[in-house]
């Protein structure tokens, strides 16, 4: 009995010391745990739990070393594990590539993935390295203030702070974490409970003081845990109730404040690409090796997508494959635009529920890109896999793009689940309505009257919806002609011309565009959900040419989803003339289309690393615990503002810098709009870009007068008046009188400078293709100029705040949408 009391003296120590340290590790993995609920198998929760264990058990291991020597240990055993935690994910993600490029990779777009990614979050190197680091630094900032200071409690505030941030980044995407942070509160307490062997050698340090002093310390101590204990009371009794309000509240989603991948402005419109390919037949643009599990039944004549109606393809073969490019929902009367939201996806996509009336069979499939340029990826609708190709995804249209843009030689594989809907129930089906296909059942202002009159006519001899969208097939299919050098354009002048314009005069026929472009608009007039989709009708095999992609139209139908029409005249079809079914009045042949410049993609922020400071070997005093509280916050606030800081430098970098020369023209005139607003002389978005030249000069000339006019304008400058800059909406563009007529003083050299960039603006608006490296770089230097010399002219206080505020990047984000 003696001699086993000292051992299991030994033993309850050793439990007691290690109680601590299990409460650390499980609260840094149950933050794991509530981040991963978004994430795709468990793989995060794996490599948090390591950090968590790792870092823990390395301050434990290195107790006995000096305070300072314990985080450099730590680190270097922090790059160890994040190195093999990124090869692992690598290889789970099938990403090609060397340790050190993943690794690049992953520490340049870490975070900005992370709050783009589509959930379920796959895990990458770049989805896993934030989570794994953060939870190694926590587990090393918790340990050494709770096992080297003895200060538990405080100890405790790291893992609580990644708790709450793995809460915030999950946001309304999970179901609520009620279990976990039943848990993470359960492990805590009993941490709190038994402490471990924190307690200093020796027992009662006040035991050898004076009576009358050992009175006095007990007394303090009393007093102080009394305190605490008050104030930890007061605490709960005032932000309870808050955080209780908060429960059943819709969280914040981060990702509503970091931009999505973009698609370029090619790739904005890709239906305007349809008459290029078209005079260059023979351009190769892809090489297919598609497999079918089976065959897909035979189409409807309506529907049949191939090159003669009801046409079968055998089994297992890719014949008479239609390879989707882009989805076009939205129109305007002027362009159909593809207006999806892209989320940065991993191998595995979101799988949708298909239609209850359809089959659906897999097709797999081999690209390899040759000359298709851009960023949008071809694939069969719709994708379920998508492996050699980090893509981006929209889940609402089906398509992928890749972030980086297409490249000869690029080579990937995609798995996707073709839908087929039953033809036996088209002839009864009917189509949806309200609010969830408002968007594919607008119809913009000014439809030219025989456009609506056709419609109309075609819509009272048919009543069913499929019997609507047939006839509107065969109409097109049997009165217009196919040619391909027919002009680019699908405006309501386009479309009226196309349909009843002169044969002799080039009215009557055009290419794919514009038959996909008039079925979608007659069939939204007749009350049908329609978009315009672009892609690519192949045998399945072998190289994919640009006489090969096409335009081709779909009506959304109850139960059948969306169903493809081929409104193209069949081979050798003479079409009839369309005055022998209707006679409209022929309109003038419209003007040249031309797409407006897109708003490109806002900064993504840079990772900012959490800051750690183990803290001294001996007990910490109460003023050295109020500071280091007081030092985190500063070094989070500091954070929040270099990360501020970050985002908007690298805005400003992607407007000016990135892309090609109409965007980065388009990002030098938001730049300057942009200032203004932070200058407290917002523009409407109803002005002329030559209205908001002279604003902007009006603007700067009260900066330098000592005038602040933070309220919005009209038409010109706060106040009345007009501005001293030139006439409004018309007049010179590349310079002007610079005075203002209020001020009397002039601005800077940069003010007038600000008319050029109006000019080079409405260039981009008219002929994109016409802008040059050299105007791209001089509406930068313009919109610099402009920026600096704005920002001087404003007090020191607002001066430091200019570069720091978020509202460009709201305003960046909102546009986008």
């Amino acid at each position: 009995m003696g001699r086993g009391t000292p051992v299991v003296t030994h033993v309850v120590r050793v439990l007691r010391a290690a109680v601590v340290p299990a409460a650390l590790i499980g609260m840094t993995v149950l933050a794991g745990v509530a981040l991963g609920r978004v994430y795709a198998g468990d793989l995060l929760t794996w490599l948090v739990g390591g950090a968590a264990a790792g870092s823990v058990l390395v301050s434990v291991a290195a107790r006995r070393l000096p305070s300072w020597l314990v985080a450099p240990v730590s680190v270097a055993a922090m790059a160890g594990w994040t190195l093999w935690s990124l090869r692992l994910a690598a290889d789970h993600a099938e990403l090609s590539g060397s340790l050190l490029e993943v690794t690049a990779d992953a520490a340049r777009n870490g975070i900005p993935r992370l709050l783009t990614a589509m959930i379920p979050v796959e895990p990458a190197p770049d989805t896993v390295l934030v989570p794994v680091v953060a939870a190694w630094l926590t587990g090393l900032a918790g340990a050494e203030v709770a096992l080297r200071a003895g200060r538990v409690l405080l100890g405790y505030l790291p893992a609580a702070g990644l708790y709450a941030a793995a809460l915030y980044a999950v946001g309304p995407n999970a179901e609520p974490a009620v279990g976990t942070t039943v848990a993470f509160v359960a492990v805590a307490a009993v941490g709190l409970a038994a402490p471990g062997d924190t307690a200093p050698a020796g027992g009662d340090p006040a035991a050898d003081l004076a009576p009358r002093v050992r009175a006095a310390v007990r007394l303090r101590l009393a007093a102080s845990a009394t305190l605490g204990v008050a104030l930890v009371v007061g605490l709960v009794a005032l932000l309870g109730p808050l955080v209780a309000g908060q429960v059943d509240g819709r969280p914040v989603d981060p990702r509503r404040y970091v931009e999505p991948p973009q698609v370029q402005s090619l790739d904005e419109n890709p239906l305007i690409r349809i008459s290029g390919w078209a005079l260059r037949p023979e351009q190769k643009l892809l090489d297919v090796s598609t497999e079918r599990d089976s065959a897909p039944p035979a189409p409807p004549d309506a529907a049949a997508p191939d090159d003669e109606p009801g046409a079968e393809p055998a089994p297992g073969t890719g014949a008479g494959v239609r390879i989707r490019l882009a989805v076009l929902s939205d129109y305007d009367g002027v362009t159909w635009r593809v207006g999806a939201t892209y989320r940065n996806a991993g191998r595995i996509l979101p799988a949708a529920t298909p239609p209850e009336d359809s089959t659906v069979g897999t097709v797999r499939q081999q690209i390899t890109v040759a000359e298709l340029s851009g960023r949008l990826l071809p694939a069969v609708a719709t994708p379920r896999e998508v492996s050699g190709a980090r893509v981006a995804y929209d889940p609402a249209s089906g398509t992928l793009i890749r972030p980086e843009g297409l490249s000869p030689g690029l080579r990937y594989e995609v798995t996707s689940a073709e839908e087929h809907p039953d033809s036996n129930l088209l002839g009864t089906a009917n189509v949806p309505a309200g609010d969830q296909v408002a968007r594919v059942l607008r119809v913009a202002d000014g439809v030219p009257e025989p456009m609506r009159k056709l419609a109309a006519q075609l819509a009272e001899e048919n009543g069913a919806p499929f019997a609507r969208a047939l006839a509107i097939e065969q109409f097109l299919a049997e009165h217009y002609r196919v040619v391909a050098d027919a002009p680019s354009g699908h405006a309501y002048p386009n479309l009226g011309f196309f349909l009843f314009g002169p044969r002799n005069g080039g009215g009557q026929e055009g290419t794919s565009e514009q038959f996909a472009a008039a079925f979608a608009v007659l069939g939204r007039l007749s009350g049908l959900p329609t978009r315009v989709v672009v892609g690519f009708r192949t045998g399945g095999q072998g190289p994919v040419l640009a006489g090969d992609a096409y335009a081709w139209p779909e009506v959304l139908f109850d139960g059948l989803g969306w169903v493809p029409f081929d409104p193209l005249p069949r081979p050798d079809n003479e079409p009839r003339p369309v005055e022998e079914d209707f006679r409209p009045t022929p309109d003038d042949p419209p003007p040249s289309e031309a797409p407006a410049p897109t708003v490109e993609p806002s900064a993504s922020p840079e990772p900012v690393a959490a800051p750690d400071g183990p803290p001294g070997r001996g007990g910490l005093s109460t003023p050295v615990l109020v500071a280091g509280g007081s030092g985190g916050l500063v070094l989070l606030v500091g954070a929040l503002l270099l990360t501020l800081l970050a985002m908007r430098r690298s805005l400003t970098r992607s407007r000016l810098v990135q892309g090609d020369p109409g965007r980065r023209i388009a990002g030098a005139w938001q730049e300057v709009t942009d200032a203004l607003r932070l200058a407290g002389r917002p523009v409407g978005d109803d002005l002329a870009a030559t209205e908001v030249a002279g604003h902007a000069r009006q603007a700067l000339a009260d900066a330098r007068a000592g005038v602040t006019g933070d309220g919005p304008p009209g038409n010109g400058p706060t106040g009345s008046g007009p501005t001293d800059g030139g006439p409004t909406g018309g007049g010179p563009t590349g310079g002007g009188p610079t005075g203002s007529a209020r001020t009397g003083s002039g601005p800077a050299d940069a003010a007038p400078a600000v008319d050029e960039l109006a000019a080079l603006l409405n260039q981009v608006g008219f002929a994109p293709a016409a802008a040059t490296p050299a105007q791209a770089a001089r509406a930068a230097e313009v919109a610099t100029a402009y920026v600096t010399t704005l920002r001087a002219a404003r007090p020191w206080w607002r001066r430091l705040l200019w570069s720091i505020h978020p509202s460009p990047l709201r305003r960046a984000r909102h546009s986008s949408r």
